[in-house]
């Protein structure tokens, strides 16, 4: 076995390959050239200089695993190589520890001011009475967010003595006592913690999570951290609410804008920064280069790696044989995640007609739980791992089958249930992915695109009123599905639209008469 080992990692991760492949260490290959050696190699690892792409994938001959020496694989193309059945894994555990005492390092710098009393000293000066801080002992920490980071800095916040409150939809109250953390809605978070911190991916949601309405719900003397991603503060609303003291102050290793060139934050007293460096430790590196060798290795021995990103290894008839409905169960449950509301308590899949004697479709299950957690989730989640990541966090999880597929040869339906409802939906891949019911309507649509997703009652004038109402906004309706089982009752329409549907257009469709209700959803 040869693998390449194409940017710097820590030299005791290159020991842990010697044992059992030949390894060849070049960390200024240039794409052209991988690209022409690829071929030889069985394994290669990058960080984030080299850039795995599909003409490097589709050159590769021998390659069983790429694996990315840190968290993030923006540098690898993930469906190329899922096509091509090669693994990608990553090192997820090995920057949770670092991020989570480079929050606790943010948080000790603003409440004892550290960072401009250092300034202050260096220039010159003595101004002990300017630099008056605060303890953090008795204080309460506000987690948003309580992944693998969040959960390490709950730990470490306890032993300032402090009480810590949990905003996480995907945790439920009984998990987070378990670990002693107590948890609750944002709003109460943000009005009762002296300190904030930030541990969400950036998604649609999550996008300005934390603006003037969120800021305005602090407490006047309260701090707010985030090292997790730019974005996810409006640092337009950040800005005003330190300039005016509307709260105490913030720390910030992320930026929308990276380097945040001219940012107004910069000049503020109340504000600290670093460059993006919360996963950036020796020990966070050293991790890194171990945990992905160790994946190399259990690849070339025959064992199952945990941190795999796309797929687990299948055989090639195995594979071909589940390919579209992987692909249709992604769509499936990127739709759900999005239309469903509240916090998931269940997921229920039930595979029907044909399907229901596939080889391997606890793989489709696990793709399912995949796209479903990530989706939520900061750390990755892969097919392997997604069943225990559901269990912890108290997702029931069921799998079904029946022989039953209502006219078709195969589906796969998916339910969802949350504390505020439930939503189901179904699917079908014998051409192409499509969806054919919506809960209790059949429909027959294409996954992809812009969504709007009504409910209404089924009367003259309804389906009208709607197209007006995005009419006004500018938005145009491509494809239009209706679902319904009797006339004058509820309805379901899909809409395709060639435009994103802001929040506030989404609001005034449900004020609507005769609308229940109305989502948006982006495939």
């Amino acid at each position: 076995m040869k693998v390449i080992i194409a940017d710097q990692i820590n030299e005791k991760g290159i020991k842990e390959l010697e044992d059992v492949a030949d390894v060849v260490v070049n960390t200024s290959i240039t794409q052209e050239e991988l690209i022409e050696e690829i071929k030889d190699f069985d394994a290669i690892i990058v960080r984030s200089r080299t850039k795995v792409t599909r003409a490097v994938i589709e050159a590769a001959e021998k390659l069983k695993i790429i694996a990315r020496a840190g968290v993030g694989v923006d540098n690898v193309d993930m469906a190329a190589a899922t096509e091509k059945g090669i693994m990608v894994v990553n090192a997820p555990e090995s920057t949770s520890i670092t991020v989570a005492e480079h929050t606790m390092g943010l948080i000790m710098t603003l409440i004892r001011k550290i960072s401009i009393a250092d300034k202050s000293v260096k220039a010159g000066k003595w101004e002990k009475s300017k630099f008056m801080g605060i303890e953090l002992n008795g204080k309460t920490l506000g987690i948003i967010g309580l992944g693998r980071i969040g959960t390490q800095v709950s730990i470490r916040a306890k032993a300032f003595g402090m009480e810590i409150l949990v905003y996480d939809p995907y945790v439920t109250e009984e998990a987070g006592a378990e670990i002693g953390v107590r948890v609750v809605d944002l709003e109460y978070l943000l009005k009762n913690s002296d300190v904030m911190t930030i541990h969400v991916p950036l998604t649609p949601e999550t996008k300005h999570l934390i603006s003037k309405k969120e800021f305005e719900m602090m407490k006047e003397n309260a701090f707010i951290v985030n090292c997790a991603r730019g974005g996810i503060i409006n640092e337009e609303d950040l800005y005003e609410a330190l300039k005016n003291n509307r709260i105490g102050g913030a720390g910030l290793d992320v930026f929308e804008t990276e380097p945040p060139k001219d940012s107004p934050l910069l000049t503020l007293d109340n504000m600290v920064v670093t460059p993006h460096i919360a996963a950036s430790t020796k020990e966070a590196q050293r991790d890194a280069a171990i945990i992905v060798a160790n994946e190399v290795k259990k690849v070339f021995t025959g064992e199952a790696p945990k941190n795999v990103l796309n797929m687990p290894v299948l055989d090639p008839e195995t594979f071909h044989a589940i390919k579209p409905y992987l692909k249709l169960s992604e769509k499936l449950a990127n739709f759900l995640i999005q239309a469903a509301k509240g916090n998931i308590t269940e997921v229920n899949i039930t595979y029907c007609g044909e399907l229901a004697d596939f080889p391997r479709v606890d793989v489709i299950s696990r793709t399912i739980l995949k796209e479903t957690l990530n989706s939520i989730l900061t750390e990755p989640v892969n097919m392997i791992n997604a069943p225990t990541i559901a269990k912890n966090r108290g997702i029931v999880i069921t799998e079904s089958k029946r022989s039953e597929a209502e006219g078709y040869k195969s589906l796969i339906k998916i339910e969802i249930k949350s504390d505020e409802g439930e939503l189901s939906i179904e699917g079908n891949a014998t051409r192409e992915p499509r969806i054919v019911r919506i809960d209790k309507y059949w429909v027959n649509v294409k996954p992809e695109g812009t969504m709007v997703i009504t409910r209404y009652k089924d009367i003259p004038g309804s389906i009208g009123t709607i197209g007006t109402k995005l009419g006004e906004h500018g938005i145009n309706i491509a494809k239009m599905q209706v679902g319904r089982q009797a006339p004058s009752e509820e309805a379901v329409m899909v809409l395709t639209v060639d435009q994103k549907v802001p929040v506030d257009v989404i609001d005034e469709i449900r004020a609507l008469e005769h609308v229940y209700d109305a989502v948006y959803v982006q495939l």
